[in-house]
């Protein structure tokens, strides 16, 4: 393996994430960075707001995993518990390849749709936006046979319909028109595309007990379990190892695509990813909401605070509308920025080393232990939650307070 390559397998797992984004952190205590300063001093005012908001929501503390499930349940309807009691699996394992199936797709089509897209929801007469919304239209997809190819089985998702799908069929399930439009539409279909590609291509990876599939990434990761434990750093590592691909062509490195890893110049590792920072953002979105699917399976995941928090703008916003970072030029906030900037690299860099750093203020504040209350159930209580309210409390679309210019494969 060339130096190159090596240096980009590193960049390729939770801890480079961690490390990479300390690090610009850091130049923002030395007032180095070039778009943010930090105000530690602000914290712990940020964490009652994070605390205030898990009181609100869950009185008894009973904060579930933040995971793609959460959303798949908008409105209070189980909509993959319905599936779960209709559905006939020959065993938990088939059960967990049609999870997979759908928290793959459904995290894949989960970037940002803007402010104005709405999905009216047929059989709760609902409307949905944002995440809530995009949650259920990819379910009803999914929960209608459109990603399938047994019509026996419409509980699945398979390579031959990705990699056909078009833009109007997704457009159609995602109720996508002139009046309702979606931000990325074209990024998120050519993601599924991609995907379908590199199931086809790859059938001893995603084909091992069944056609190729995502759900066939269940197998991989199971094979990993030492007496019946996995590790959640192990399913990244497994995401980014084999869906790397699917990516948009950004940065590659020793031939290996480096998905959501972004340049900023006061980055310094010694070798051949010098000035690269990664967030893996989607792919450890994923991994969180592919932990439940393997505990329903009968495995325990473990090591659960080794992915790290979500670089994204409720996330981000959160700091950012409690001042606990601030702009250096207040005219940014008028301006759109691409994900590629300095600006969005420092934005999320920060975003992640103060996840870190507010843990533990909160667990304190509500009695709880790290292995209590572990950082999946922070971002779920918590601080995701807490980045919505004050964006809706600040600005009346409750939008971010940063806009980023999206292909629908980032955010």
């Amino acid at each position: 393996m060339s130096s190159e390559a090596m240096a980009a397998r590193k960049l390729l797992s939770a801890a480079a994430v961690h490390e990479r984004s300390e690090q610009l952190f850091q130049h923002g205590l030395d007032g180095r960075l070039r778009h943010f300063t930090i105000h530690p001093e602000k914290l712990d005012a940020c964490a009652d707001e994070v605390v205030k908001t898990i009181r609100s929501s869950y009185p008894a503390l009973d904060i579930p995993f933040h995971a793609r499930w959460r959303h798949i349940t908008a409105g209070g309807y189980d909509r993959w518990g319905a599936v779960m009691e209709t559905a006939q699996w020959d065993d938990a394992a088939a059960m967990a390849r049609a999870a997979f199936d759908l928290a793959i797709i459904s995290v894949l089509l989960d970037a940002g749709a803007g402010s104005i897209w709405r999905y009216e929801e047929g059989r709760t007469g609902e409307t949905f936006t944002r995440s809530e919304g995009l949650a259920v239209a990819s379910f009803n997809m999914f929960a209608g046979g459109a990603f399938s190819s047994h019509p026996e089985d419409p509980f699945r998702v398979d390579e031959d319909v990705l990699l056909a799908l078009t833009p109007e069929e997704l457009a159609e399930g995602f109720q996508v028109g002139p009046d309702n439009p979606i931000v990325g539409h074209d990024g998120r279909i050519s993601l599924l595309n991609r995907l379908g590609r590199v199931i086809a291509t790859n059938p001893d990876i995603f084909g091992r007990h069944d056609d190729p599939r995502p759900g066939g990434l269940f197998d991989v990761i199971a094979a990993t379990a030492v007496d019946g434990a996995i590790k959640a750093t192990t399913i990244l590592e497994t995401l980014l190892a084999h869906l790397g691909a699917i990516w948009p062509g950004r940065i590659s490195l020793g031939g290996i695509n480096l998905g959501d890893t972004w340049r900023h110049p006061l980055c310094e590792a010694g070798d051949a990813s010098n000035g690269l920072v990664p967030f893996h953002k989607l792919s450890q979105w994923l991994s969180y909401s592919l932990i439940e699917p393997l505990q329903w399976a009968g495995y325990t995941v473990i090591d659960i605070d080794g992915l790290t928090g979500l670089p994204e703008y409720r996330n981000g916003g959160l700091f950012l509308d409690s001042g606990v970072i601030a702009l250096k030029d207040p005219a940014d906030e008028k301006r759109s920025h691409t994900v590629d900037s300095t600006l969005v690299v420092e934005w999320r860099a920060l975003t992640v080393a103060l996840l870190d750093r507010i843990a533990d203020p909160i667990r304190t504040k509500l009695g709880l232990s790290k292995s209590a209350f572990p950082l999946a159930k922070i971002l779920e209580g918590g601080t995701w939650a807490t980045g919505r309210r004050l964006a809706r409390e600040k600005r009346a679309d409750g939008s971010p307070p940063l806009t980023i210019i999206s292909d629908g494969t980032v955010f």
